[in-house]
């Protein structure tokens, strides 16, 4: 089995001092990938470039605390893509994909933190220019490779993906624009479709077990007030193998909880 997981980390450095280090260790995932770095090359030299036995490869953001994505595996990639080709996008730290490639077939990984539009509209508006040149990316990705992309997608699809759907139909994350992004690219038959969502395969009905994100304010994580905001997003044949889901809460490394699936993968 090949066992994937997904965090958005909100800052390595604080979610190694709430544990995930010594969690990783436990749990032993083949891959980790890793969203909200907030952090550049220097700080993650001699520090966080191997956690846990596993060799990590990053694309961090320019702006200093901010963004960046990184994968933590077990094997070792026959290419590491940094970056999805984004004149805008690629300065922030986006994406990273690594390819395990072998005469019989093409496979990546890859570690995606889509924008949130929360802060305002200039953001937002920033999150639909990132939906709108990242979809056409993952087509063409999908035409010569499998791939499974985890991720904050910072998107709850449907009404079962968030607690509180009636009040946030006009809030960033499930905005109907969004939803239809969504929906878009994870069509089983026309044109533009064809990515599944492994999670709602394994879990087509759980509304309060999904939720993957809870606010700082009030009570959300006490309360359960959360989000499905982190995603495994596969090409039809490796979301084929997927054969068991978890969402740790354990313990809280993060205002984001880690999914993990295991594959019937060899890499």
């Amino acid at each position: 089995m090949f066992k994937l997981t997904s965090l958005n980390l909100n800052g390595i450095r604080s979610a190694t001092a709430k544990g995930v280090e010594s969690w990783m260790v436990t749990t032993r995932p083949d891959c980790i990938c890793v969203q909200e770095v907030k952090a550049q090359a220097a700080d993650v030299a001699n520090r966080f470039e191997r956690m846990a036995g596993l060799q990590g490869h990053f694309h961090f953001a320019q702006k200093k605390g901010y963004s960046g994505v990184g994968i933590y595996t077990r094997h070792e990639p026959s290419d590491v893509v940094i970056g999805y080709g984004s004149a805008e996008f690629d300065s922030e730290g986006r994406y990273v994909e690594l390819r395990f490639d072998t005469p019989a077939r093409k496979l990546s990984i890859i570690s995606a933190y889509f924008p949130s539009g929360s802060s305002g509209e200039e953001r937002q508006l920033a999150k639909f220019r990132f939906l709108a040149e990242f979809h056409p990316h993952l087509m063409r990705l999908k035409a010569e490779r499998d791939f499974i992309l985890c991720g904050d997608i910072n998107i709850a699809h449907q009404q079962i993906d968030l607690k509180n759907w009636r009040s946030n139909q006009k809030n960033s994350g499930f905005l109907p624009e969004e939803r239809a992004w969504m929906t878009k690219l994870l069509h089983t038959t026309e044109e533009g479709g064809g990515i599944i969502d492994v999670y709602r395969q394994l879990q087509p009905t759980a509304t309060d077990t999904a939720y993957t994100w809870w606010s700082n304010r009030g009570q959300a994580y006490a309360n359960n007030v959360g989000w499905r905001l982190d995603y495994h997003l596969a090409t039809p044949a490796l979301a084929a193998l997927a054969r068991t889901e978890s969402i740790y809460k354990g313990e809280k490394f993060s205002d984001h909880a880690p999914i993990t699936v295991e594959y019937d993968l060899t890499l």
